[in-house]
């Protein structure tokens, strides 16, 4: 049995997705910018597919700007928002993505802003109270926090946070590529200034992202040498991969109620059997609190466990597809920024145990299974 449960790193393709993308991979294949009537055919697609995105974020399309993915967004955002509004200090979490931590970290690296990190707890709550001392202390401040975590599953309060912002002016950008096409995103209820989204992870293609910046909050290309984007972000555009990342958005949320609540019993069946076959297995962050963590993230600790990479090796022989953490660090000898913030003990195995709505409980039969052949 192949089994793959790494859909936190990349899903698979929704073939529904697939045929939507094939007429302007084929057939259409004018350029957006022309003005015949192949280029028009094109750009109107192009804004159909703005438009679909802005309606299910709630915002305007001229809000919403397609890039090549989170990492370009997020670089975009914080490089650019910083220079722009003269920002000196930046607030995030250990726990971020490397898109957002790398960034921050070259920025306060070349001395263009002060670097400071929000407290949290050993299951990886942020504590507002330590950012709402941040954000008094450092004015005016670029605030990075993630809406969903990728390795642990936590969900952050982005209400909350983003009315502590409000109050101190604060900018406030929002990494959402693990949370958006899997919960409800009303933006125009949120005080966010900016997020990251990205089709990979909710059934869309690769090499497509959205970038959702407010009108009142512009700010300058990272990306210059074409007028694309509303001047955005130079580059003749990903067309069909926008059509791609459109329609998989609206499926997802077309098919929310019913993807979630088997993402849900997965995530549950999972649980009780790994406590059924295993006394001693933990689990890392919120990922076992259903009601706080995406349903479709379960990290695991193993204690006992002194080679992780062998685990993972022998799972991947079973035809069983997992991370250790995340997968930006596959093939690499860096371990876990996630999981060391948590301060996991020594000789800990950790996987990351993703589903979607392909998944099945015999796949989950099948990999408790193998795992329980791989630690013995």
């Amino acid at each position: 049995m192949i089994v793959y449960l790494d859909n936190a790193a990349t899903t698979p393709l929704d073939e529904r997705v697939f045929e939507a993308m094939k007429p302007y991979l084929l057939q259409n294949h004018g350029n957006p910018s022309s003005i015949h009537q192949h280029g028009r055919m094109v750009r109107s697609a192009v804004e159909r597919a703005r438009k679909t995105v802005a309606d299910i974020l709630n915002v305007a399309p001229a809000e919403v700007f397609f890039t090549s993915g989170g990492t370009e967004t997020n670089n975009t955002i914080i490089k650019n928002a910083i220079k722009s509004r003269g920002i000196t200090h930046a607030i995030t979490s250990k726990i971020e993505h490397h898109a957002v931590l790398h960034a921050l970290e070259y920025l306060q690296k070349e001395g263009k802003i002060a670097l400071h990190f929000v407290e949290m707890d050993g299951r990886g709550r942020l504590d507002l109270v330590s950012l709402q001392k941040l954000l008094q202390t450092h004015r005016p401040a670029f605030v990075s926090l993630m809406h969903a975590n990728n390795e642990i599953g936590n969900y952050n309060d982005v209400q909350l946070i983003g009315e502590l912002c409000r109050e101190n002016q604060a900018f406030f950008h929002s990494d959402m590529v693990q949370s958006l096409g899997h919960t409800d995103i009303d933006l125009s209820k949120l005080n966010i200034h900016s997020i990251a989204g990205s089709a990979h992870k909710f059934h869309g293609p690769k090499g497509i992202g959205l970038m959702y910046i407010n009108a009142e909050m512009r700010i300058p290309p990272l990306l210059i040498g074409g007028g694309q984007e509303r001047n955005m972000r130079g580059g003749t555009e990903n067309v069909a991969g926008i059509i791609g990342l459109a329609k998989a958005l609206e499926l997802a949320y077309a098919e929310k109620e019913a993807n979630q609540n088997h993402l849900l019993q997965l995530k549950n069946y999972t649980i009780h059997k790994l406590s059924e076959k295993f006394s001693d297995i933990c689990y890392n962050g919120l990922s076992a609190d259903l009601e706080n963590s995406l349903h479709k993230v379960l990290s695991l600790s193993i204690p006992g466990i002194d080679d992780n990479d062998m685990l993972l090796f022998n799972l991947d022989i079973n035809g069983i597809s997992v991370s250790g953490g995340s997968a930006c660090a596959s093939g690499t000898s860096i371990g876990s920024h996630v999981l060391d913030a948590l301060h996991l003990p020594p000789n800990t195995g950790a996987l990351r145990v993703s589903f979607s709505k392909f998944n099945t409980q015999e796949e989950i039969d099948y990999f408790i299974e193998k795992l329980a052949v791989a630690i013995l």
